[in-house]
Parts: C-alpha cells; sequence; structure tokens
C-alpha cells in the first residue's frame, strides 16, 4: 500500500485543492476503507464548495471532501465486533458520540456532542483513495449493489427514504415531487418502488425534467411555470396529491407542495436552506394536512433501504449521469455545481462491483 495519496479539499470560492497527504493507520475500533466511488451532494455545493456557511463546530473544518463514499475494508484497528477485511461498506456520514439519545436513536445526524463529526466536513471524507473511519458508522453493501449505489445510499437515498417513510407511501397514492436534482430523482425511483400509483416531478430545469422524462422516473413532468399547479390537479381528478416531497429548498416549489396535496394529505421537506411562505388557515388548517420535516435518516433505516433496494431490484447508480476520476474532481464539482445534471461520481476503481 502506498503510504501516500492524492486528496481534494474545499477551500472556498468554487475551486478544488488536491494535496498530498498520508495514507492513515485505522486505530481501536476504525477501519481502513478503500474508496471506490465517492459521490458529490448538493449539500456540499451549497454550503462548502460555493462559500464555507457553516460556523464554528459546524462548519468545514478544512478536511478531506466527500460524504457519500463506498469502498472495501482493507485493513482493521484492534477492538472490531462485526466488520472485517474484505467487507463491502457505505459509511453514514455523521460519526456521532454514540452515548446521546439521538445516537442511541441511531440519529447521529441530530448529535449534539462536542464529539460529533461528519465525514468531508469535521473528519476526512471520502474524495481520496483511502478513508478512515469508526466501525460503527460502517453499512453492509450486498454484493447485489454497486459501489456506486452505495455511494448513493450514502447519503441521498438514505435521507429520501427517511422522508417518505415519515409521510408514508403505498399504492393509493399519487405522489408529487419538486426539485428534480438527485434527491428529488431519488424520491421518484424510492416512491415507484414503494407502490405509489401515479408520480408527478416538477422542476424549474429543463434539463432536469429532461433526465426524469428519459428515466422514466415519473408519469408526468412539468418545467415549472404559473399552470403547474392547475396541471396537477387536472391529472388527479381535482383533488391533488395524496403525498408531496419538496426537494427544491424554494419557497415557490414547497407552496407548490403544500397547494398541490389533496385533503388529509402529507408532505415532507427534505430540500435544505431557503425559506417558505403560506397561509396557514386555506393551506394546513382547513384541508387537515401535515408537514413533515425530515434531515437526512437514522443509520438503522439506511440498513433497511440497502436491503429494500436490493428487494427490489433497482440500482440508484442508474441516477448517475457523470463519472470523474479524481484527478479530474475539478470539473465534477463545477458540473454539479451547474445544477443541470444528475449525480455526479468520482470513481476510483475500474471495477465497481
Amino acid at each position: 500500500m502506498d503510504q501516500t495519496m492524492k486528496a481534494a479539499y474545499l477551500p472556498g470560492n468554487s475551486t478544488v485543492v488536491i494535496k498530498e497527504v498520508t495514507v492513515p493507520e485505522p486505530g481501536h475500533g476504525e477501519v481502513l476503507i478503500k474508496t471506490k466511488s465517492s459521490t458529490i451532494c448538493g449539500s456540499d455545493i451549497r454550503a462548502i464548495y460555493r462559500e464555507h456557511l457553516g460556523k464554528g463546530p459546524e462548519g468545514y473544518q478544512n478536511k478531506i471532501a466527500g460524504h457519500e463514499p463506498a469502498g472495501q475494508i482493507v485493513k482493521c484497528g484492534p477492538g472490531m465486533r462485526r466488520f472485517k477485511e474484505g467487507d463491502r461498506v457505505v459509511l453514514y456520514h455523521i460519526s456521532g458520540c454514540g452515548l446521546c439519545n439521538d445516537c442511541r436513536r441511531g440519529y447521529m445526524i441530530s448529535c449534539t456532542s462536542p464529539l460529533r463529526a461528519a465525514y468531508g466536513w469535521q473528519r476526512d471524507g471520502g474524495m481520496a483513495p483511502y478513508i478512515l473511519a469508526d466501525e460503527k458508522d460502517c453499512v453492509l453493501l450486498p454484493e447485489e449493489l454497486t459501489y456506486t449505489d452505495g455511494a448513493q445510499v450514502a447519503c441521498g437515498f438514505g435521507t429520501v427514504y427517511e422522508g417518505l417513510q415519515r409521510i408514508g407511501i403505498c399504492g393509493n397514492d399519487a405522489v408529487l415531487v419538486v426539485g428534480l436534482g438527485p434527491v428529488g430523482l431519488a424520491a421518484c425511483m424510492l416512491a415507484k418502488a414503494m407502490g405509489a400509483r401515479k408520480l408527478i416531478g416538477v422542476d424549474v430545469v429543463p434539463e432536469r425534467c429532461r433526465i426524469a422524462e428519459e428515466k422514466k422516473l415519473a408519469d408526468h413532468v412539468f418545467v415549472s411555470g404559473p399552470d403547474t399547479l392547475k396541471h396537477i390537479l387536472e391529472i388527479t381528478g381535482s383533488t391533488g396529491v395524496e403525498r408531496a416531497v419538496d426537494a427544491s429548498g424554494h419557497t415557490s416549489g414547497r407552496q407548490l407542495a403544500i397547494r398541490a396535496t389533496r385533503k388529509w394529505g402529507k408532505i415532507v421537506f427534505i430540500g435544505e436552506g431557503g425559506s417558505v411562505e403560506f397561509n396557514p388557515s386555506p393551506d394546513i388548517i382547513h384541508d387537515q394536512k401535515t408537514i413533515y420535516g425530515s434531515w437526512v435518516t437514522s443509520i438503522w433505516l439506511m440498513e433497511e433501504v440497502v436491503e429494500r433496494i436490493v428487494q427490489w431490484n433497482i440500482h440508484p447508480e442508474d441516477l448517475v449521469t457523470h463519472r470523474f476520476p479524481l484527478d479530474r474532481v475539478t470539473e465534477a464539482y463545477k458540473l454539479m455545481a451547474e445544477g443541470k445534471c444528475g449525480k455526479v461520481a468520482v470513481v476510483f476503481d475500474e471495477e465497481l462491483r
């Protein structure tokens, strides 16, 4: 094994810096993972790549970027309890303290301990050939799935699955997905696999709408405009959808999700940032609607969605539209930041299975 490796850092100002760093050694309860695939998350673009928005312990700490990696364990430290060398794994990308109430529920994303550290933010992440990780943060990746499938689960698909669990999806439901970036496309794929009877997708970007259409992820796809709500009501018999997902993070998208939902319906907000303005009485109260907020996922539901993806015979990798090697990682981030593609992956090994 080489003693040094190249790794990508995000200094802000829409730039990427490659540095030569030492390959780490695993300590007690730690594993060294050979990275196979690492996808780029929209939150990295919004909060790190363009500018560093987080402050203090929640901010980017000049670490190796990337919080959506999957790979293979090549070395184990002492004290291992479950995983071993050769195991294929996905990383739950927040390493929590393990002892607070949120961690004990499996929601390390909500850990407030000073020990909490997100991969790619406060500890080194997946934009390098090797990752040092805690064993407790690993999720087993089945042989039926590719490493890029696993990288997609590491954040995007886990986040979506959690949100869909909040609102419930079944064969009775017409489902609206607002925002057809990688998270919205994942919502379409998972809602379809979970049995939704009708899927409607909306985005302001024509290129994203075309991806949804070409991949047959929705029954109806609209480029957002002044008549979008009218069209949704027309194709749902004037009632609206039973379930809606906002992945846009924009007030107009969130308003559409609320107003296109029928009486007694459920809406989940999973798109980060932005704001929302609505009229509580006509928009929510009088129609008995419920809005849920959902942030990332729990590690137990991440394990569950990996199992379900195998059972449903779907591949999150299908939403990856562009792949780059590490030496072209600058191009990868630039393309993702333009917001007109599907998912972008940085691939470290020709053999992805």
